[in-house]
């Protein structure tokens, strides 16, 4: 199962409580919920299933990046979200704890291809019996074009 964002129709992701001015977490949660909602509807992950979240991104969350560099240049002072949504890791976590995901929750920024690093941690942590399944989310922000990012759901019954 895999979803896209954006697909045909969509606008601005909608907003993730407590995270502020980027797309980044929107996106993120976006895909990674229509990637869900395709596999198991409204009805989500049964409680027997083991649900993992590898997120790989090479940029991490530019425009909260570029806010806090600004700010801090400026002798400003940084919002406390901004410490919370710096860490890719909060957004997975706020994905697992939404859909009662009982796997691990791991993001990695990726020295080759994102798709191979990434479904190779998915692997892993499949084979080493930390998830029946991995939901991997690939996503990019670049400062000249709207964020983009793909979901897809490794494992299952099968096995890769």
């Amino acid at each position: 199962m895999w979803a896209r964002w954006p697909e045909v129709g969509d606008g601005v992701a909608p907003g993730v409580p407590g995270f502020v001015l980027s797309g980044f977490a929107p996106v993120v949660v976006a895909v990674a919920e229509r990637c869900l909602r395709r596999r198991y509807g409204s009805a989500g992950v049964s409680d027997g299933v083991r649900t993992g979240i590898v997120l790989v991104s090479a940029s991490g969350d530019l425009v909260s990046a570029e806010h806090v560099r600004a700010t801090v240049e400026a002798g400003g002072r940084i919002g406390p979200l901004f410490f919370f949504q710096s860490v890719p890791n909060s957004v997975a976590g706020y994905i697992a704890a939404r859909w009662g995901l009982r796997g691990p929750v791991v993001c990695l920024s990726p020295t080759g291809d994102p798709y191979a690093d990434g479904s190779a941690e998915a692997d892993l942590l499949r084979y080493d019996g930390d998830a029946d399944e991995v939901l991997l989310i690939l996503i990019e922000q670049t400062p000249d074009a709207p964020t983009e990012a793909v979901a897809v759901l490794l494992g299952g019954e099968e096995r890769p």
